[in-house]
């Protein structure tokens, strides 16, 4: 007959495989409580309370999707006008993004293009782009894929307009940036490419560096 120390031990190890077997099928939580404020750390806890804020402090740009907010511009003259002054600022911007951008500088160039669609005083201008965004989503992985993508957009205007074509391997020579002590000359010399911080516009743009994505092309 089994002594009751006997019966004790079977009992303890009996419920030592139960644990086992429940520890097994549901993995212990990383979290913890501190025994002296009573918060709860890790999963589910103060962690993730303090992920939250840092995301509603940094929410996303609203207001880049809908439709066009200004009405038709009648003046031609104007309108050609606004069109060069647009063009000057949307090309310099690009030529001026940073080689390396943040995710944050991603975001925020290209809701500015889609912020830009709604906003341009011109509606029929802006339907246009809006319908080009669509076509052509913004590329924003380096100083060299954003410029690429908006030379070529321009030139797809320049064909609706029956206007000579850009040649994209050569912006600065028509949008001078004004970058002083940061060059991006767009034209480089194949033999000292390897030392100039420029942005080389000539070197292959079928697909985007980061993403691998394949990039539209404008110009020659």
């Amino acid at each position: 007959m089994i002594s009751r120390f006997g019966k004790s031990l079977a009992l303890i190890i009996l419920a030592m495989l139960v644990l086992t077997m429940i520890a097994l099928v549901h993995p212990p939580s990383r979290s913890y409580i501190d025994p002296w404020t009573g918060q709860l750390f890790g999963e589910g806890g103060v962690e993730q309370m303090l992920q939250s804020q840092v995301c509603n402090n940094h929410p996303k740009i609203g207001g880049v999707k809908g439709g066009v907010i200004m009405g038709k511009l009648g003046n031609e003259t104007a309108k050609a006008a606004l069109g060069r002054a647009t063009w000057k600022l949307l090309h310099t911007t690009t030529l001026r993004y940073p080689e390396h951008p943040t995710p944050d500088e991603r975001l925020a160039l290209s809701s500015y293009f889609h912020l830009s669609s709604r906003l341009y005083p011109c509606g029929e201008c802006a339907a246009e782009f809006q319908q080009l965004l669509q076509k052509y989503p913004p590329q924003t992985a380096s100083r060299r894929s954003a410029s690429l993508w908006l030379c070529a957009v321009h030139n797809e205007v320049n064909k609706r307009l029956q206007k000579p074509e850009f040649d994209c391997a050569h912006l600065s020579d028509e949008y001078d940036c004004g970058c002083g002590d940061e060059p991006t000359t767009t034209k480089v010399n194949t033999k000292t490419a390897g030392g100039s911080d420029s942005v080389n516009l000539e070197a292959d743009t079928s697909k985007d560096d980061l993403t691998g994505v394949d990039m539209i092309r404008g110009g020659r």
